[in-house]
């Protein structure tokens, strides 16, 4: 069970540290971190997680990476249900977290959205439906390729985790003016489930966009890193 709790304390630390800094600290007044604040945030969950957790469960913290890895000869596939499992379950108690804390302010309403991904009306620059489909599907495809590459046996070793730290910065500076970013279900999951409304709607998306993004980059990589020649 060592894993499984991995993942789920990794989800946890994931969600409420990303999402954490989009619901209490972006806009704070006068010194609030900003979207480069919260690109950031997200960033340092996977890298300091993956150096706590990487030797235990392998640090996935996202279905769509377990996915992805499966997808690219590096996970059982008979690990996937309860991987999966303990990254929402993780995710929702995040979410649960950052609920009773940000609802201790006076004015607090959950109606601005909770750091929920959304398209369209519900998109952070009004990006169609179509825009955020291609968003999520590419970023997360460049997520695994990222991922796939800096844990090969060929790279170098021990620097893993700010590769990937990096690369998810880097990806929520892309795209939270689209979709607010997911590139992760557990992540999607964990706070729609209590802003509601428009935001489970919409979760659909956020589970079968980066699911897809992450089979396409295992095969992405499956292709160039490739030793055959």
């Amino acid at each position: 069970m060592n894993k499984y709790g991995a993942e789920f304390f990794g989800t946890f630390w994931l969600v409420l540290g990303g999402c954490g800094s989009a619901v209490l600290a972006a806009a704070f007044p006068d010194v609030g971190i900003g979207l480069l604040g919260v690109a950031l945030a997200f960033g340092l969950t996977v890298l300091t997680m993956a150096f706590a957790i990487g030797h235990i469960s392998g640090c996935h913290l996202n279905p769509a990476v377990s996915f992805g890895l499966w997808a690219g000869g590096r996970f059982p596939a008979k690990e996937l249900p309860p991987y999966i499992i303990a990254q929402v379950l993780g995710g929702i108690t995040a979410g649960g977290v950052l609920y009773l804390i940000a609802s201790g302010k006076a004015g607090f309403d959950l109606s601005a959205g909770f750091a929920s991904n959304g398209y369209g009306a519900h998109s952070p620059g009004g990006y169609s439906l179509l825009a955020a489909l291609i968003t999520e599907v590419v970023m997360t495809m460049m997520f695994l390729v990222v991922i796939l590459g800096a844990t090969d046996q060929r790279a170098p070793q021990g620097f893993a985790p700010i590769a990937i730290g990096l690369c998810l910065t880097l990806i929520h500076l892309i795209s939270i003016p689209v979709t607010n970013t997911s590139v992760n279900p557990a992540r999607s999951t964990g706070v729609a489930l209590f802003a509601g409304d428009w935001a489970i709607a919409q979760l659909w998306l956020f589970w079968l966009a980066p699911i897809i993004g992450a089979l396409l980059g295992a095969l992405v990589y499956r292709f160039i890193g490739s030793e055959k020649q």
